[in-house]
């Protein structure tokens, strides 16, 4: 049996960020990240003995007709595809256009948009199977064997039967991570992807956890896929890192865990980076959230085990809205996590988010001058910027229904893409939100940062340059009124 893992090319307005991304958004300077759950998903298949066709028209930049082309080539039984909200009626129609050019080819939706409306992907299109829950990878493959051995479908599966939809049951997030196999980097096109990332190579992703321990965050849509965390043992993580520098020479990884294990797991992780002495061979970086830095002692510990970035989620230096939104820390650790994981080290990543609805121009303006302090003094290095975007299945999503707080539609799918606001503000339209955002990533461009980076890296123009290149595609990213 032969199962092709599609990613189709998509209409829109620049570059899709579809893979791996909990928010979407169109780019101008296309971004890629390494889909890791599919990629895990291609490597459990292909073990178990299925013949397995890797399709990234987004990242390889294919237009429809190749894609549909390689569909003619290949033949594959099954086509899987990821789907979030502001294309899922464009993957509707391509699955409709699948089923018609290639009626005995299965096609599979899987995503954070079909978890939260199942029932509305299989009225609104031909799809055979919807996967709901974040495991696609263990789902996949019950749906090969099911269609192959017909064996059992696992829960969580939507499926069609003769002319009814029916389920197997709420999903279930109770596979062992440390059973999945290494993943096939060359069947998975790894080169494809993290550009923006690499400061050296080869660089690689991986996904120790799924998806954050904390899980309470009200915009994730992760939250929705993955409502409790799970990760690899230590072990299986070391291993999977000693493989890549071993067969692969990997000298620099990013962990898209929502959140990296903390704990007694990070502590016997660094024990072991340094143990094995992967610390002298690579370097690490991943997404963390700012309490873990309660003391230097931690941060020290994770920079001499190898860690070069963090990047942390500051969203708001408004109390209220972290509160509101169930963030689970103060803006007082916001600011100590972060000056501590500086003065370790290590590169912080601060990410932003303008356009709560709760929220006044004042509010929005005491987030700006936070990030455009903590950038200035050096305790970050790099800053990032979204629209707040209430997706289906959350809790800001309900709350953004039951409060009146759309500017459009609940189903006016196409609109929730960052372009612009979805919802109202106190007293800033769509237009000052998106403007905001830029400000946001201007807050840094000044001359005393751009020294200091300049400085900081003076041994590594090329990562120098790409850095700028995204931050300049990003100020066009949030340009009011390019909307199209």
């Amino acid at each position: 049996m032969k199962i092709m893992i599609a990613y189709p090319p998509l209409e829109g307005k620049g570059s899709p960020m579809l893979t791996q991304n909990r928010q979407f958004q169109w780019y101008r300077v296309g971004s890629y990240i390494y889909p890791m759950v599919p990629a895990y998903a291609a490597s459990l298949l292909k073990k178990n003995g299925f013949t397995v066709i890797w399709e990234d028209c987004i990242a390889t930049q294919k237009s429809s007709e190749t894609f549909f082309s390689d569909l003619s080539e290949h033949k594959p039984d099954i086509v899987a595809m990821e789907s979030k909200t502001p294309v899922i009626r464009q993957h509707w129609a391509i699955v409709d256009r699948i089923k018609r050019e290639f009626p005995e080819t299965k096609v599979v939706l899987m995503g954070d948009h079909v978890t939260a409306h199942p029932e509305e992907t299989m009225t609104n299109s031909s799809v055979d199977f919807v996967i709901t829950g974040g495991d696609y990878d263990f789902g996949l493959l019950s749906i090969a064997k099911n269609l192959d051995e017909s064996t059992e479908l696992e829960p969580g599966i939507y499926y069609r039967k003769e002319d009814a939809v029916l389920n197997t049951g709420p999903f279930q997030l109770d596979h062992d991570l440390d059973e999945l196999p290494f993943i096939d980097r060359e069947l998975t096109q790894a080169h494809l992807y993290g550009e923006k990332w690499k400061r050296k190579t080869p660089f690689f992703y991986m996904m120790t956890g799924r998806d954050c321990p904390w899980a309470k965050c009200t915009f994730c849509s992760w939250t929705t896929i993955f409502p409790k965390f799970r990760s690899m043992s230590v072990t299986r993580t070391l291993d999977e890192i000693g493989f890549l520098i071993e067969k692969h020479g990997a000298k620099e990884i990013f962990d898209d865990s929502g959140t990296f294990p903390g704990g007694k797991w990070l502590e016997e992780f660094c024990e072991g980076m340094i143990d094995r002495g992967y610390h002298k061979k690579i370097m690490i970086s991943c997404n963390m959230r700012f309490d873990y830095f309660k003391n230097i002692e931690m941060a020290d510990f994770m920079k001499k085990a190898g860690w070069r970035k963090v990047k942390s989620g500051l969203e708001s230096a408004n109390q209220k809205t972290l509160n509101r939104i169930k963030k689970g820390t103060t803006v007082e650790q916001i600011v100590n996590g972060c000056r501590i994981a500086a003065k370790a080290g290590l590169d912080v990543h601060l990410t932003v988010m303008v356009g709560f609805p709760w929220e006044t121009r004042e509010d929005t303006k005491k987030t700006v001058e936070l990030a455009r302090q903590l950038m200035t003094e050096g305790s970050a290095e790099m800053l990032q910027s979204t629209v707040v975007v209430p997706y289906p299945g959350t809790p800001l999503f309900e709350e953004a229904v039951e409060n009146g707080w759309l500017s459009c539609s609940p189903d006016e799918y196409e609109k929730f893409d960052m372009r612009g606001s979805v919802m109202n503000m106190k007293d800033m339209s769509s237009d000052e939100v998106v403007k905001m955002c830029n400000e946001v990533y201007r807050s840094f461009l000044t001359p005393r940062f751009v020294l200091r980076q300049v400085a900081k890296n003076i041994t590594d123009p090329v990562y120098i340059l790409k850095g700028a290149k995204a931050v300049f595609g990003h100020l066009k990213d949030f340009t009011p009124g390019k909307k199209t």
